[in-house]
C-alpha cells in the first residue's frame, strides 16, 4: 500500500448523492409546473432530459458549447421534443431547479463517516467538474464542507476532468506531490482515466458494478466504508 498524504475526491455521486438529489428536485419542479400536461409521465420527461444532458456535457467538455448554452439547451430540449417551444417556461423551470437542488442533503452511504475517519490523517480536497455556485452550497448544506482544505473546480481553469491540465492544476494549487496523492471517484472516464493519465493512483467507486474496463484501476470499492481497509 502506497503511503498517501493527499486525497482528491470527486463530489457528485462520490460523496454528495447527485443522482438521487437531482431526480428528487426534477420531480418536485415537474409537479410544480404541471408537466403532466405535456409528458406521459415524469419518467418520460426525465428520460428525454438525461439523454440530451449527457450529450451536452460531452460538448461542453470539448468546448463546443458554453456553460450558458449547456444549461439552456438541456432544460429546453424535453419541451421541444414534445412540441412545446416555450423557452420562457424552460427558463423558469431551470431557475427553480438551480435554487432547490443545492439545498438537498442526501449523501452517499458512509460519506460523512469516512470523511471523519480520513480527516485526522490526510489532506482532503475536492476535484470536481461541477459549477462553483452549486458545489459550495451543496457541500455546506449537507455538512461536509469543513472536511476539505481546498475545492478545485473545472471552472477555475476552464478545463474539465479527464484532461490532464486540471489534475496538474490541482496538484500545484494544493502543493501536493503526485506520488503521495490519490483520486477517488465514481466516473471511470473523468476520475479514473483522468488520474491515470497523469500518473496518479486511483480508487474507483464502482457503485453500479460496471465492468470491462481497458485497464485496472489501482483500487476498486463498491462502498465508501471499504476505504477504511485501504487508507
Amino acid at each position: 500500500m502506497a503511503k498517501y498524504k493527499n486525497i482528491f475526491f470527486d463530489l457528485d455521486d462520490t460523496l454528495w448523492a447527485f443522482s438521487e438529489n437531482s431526480r428528487d428536485t426534477f420531480e418536485e419542479v415537474y409537479m410544480k409546473y404541471n408537466f403532466d400536461t405535456y409528458f406521459n409521465s415524469f419518467d418520460h420527461y426525465y428520460e428525454l432530459y438525461q439523454k440530451r444532458n449527457l450529450e451536452l456535457w460531452e460538448e461542453y467538455a470539448e468546448g463546443k458549447v458554453t456553460k450558458g448554452e449547456l444549461n439552456e439547451q438541456r432544460f429546453f430540449y424535453p419541451l421541444q421534443a414534445v412540441g412545446v417551444n416555450n423557452l420562457d417556461l424552460s427558463r423558469q423551470f431551470s431557475e427553480d431547479f438551480f435554487v432547490i437542488v443545492p439545498t438537498k442533503e442526501k449523501l452517499m452511504p458512509y460519506a460523512k463517516e469516512i470523511l471523519e475517519y480520513l480527516t485526522p490523517t490526510y489532506n482532503l480536497y475536492i476535484l470536481s467538474n461541477g459549477f462553483r455556485e452549486l458545489q459550495a452550497k451543496k457541500m455546506k448544506v449537507s455538512g461536509i464542507d469543513g472536511y476539505f482544505k481546498k475545492i478545485i473546480l473545472s471552472e477555475d481553469i476552464g478545463v474539465m476532468k479527464p484532461y490532464p491540465e486540471i489534475f496538474h492544476f490541482a496538484l500545484s494549487a494544493t502543493q501536493s506531490e503526485l506520488r503521495e496523492s490519490v483520486m477517488i471517484g465514481d466516473n471511470w472516464k473523468a476520475d479514473i482515466m483522468g488520474a491515470k493519465g497523469v500518473g496518479m493512483d486511483q480508487i474507483f467507486y464502482n457503485i453500479i458494478e460496471q465492468g470491462d474496463f481497458p485497464f485496472h484501476s489501482t483500487y476498486i470499492i463498491k462502498c465508501l466504508d471499504e476505504l477504511e481497509n485501504l487508507l
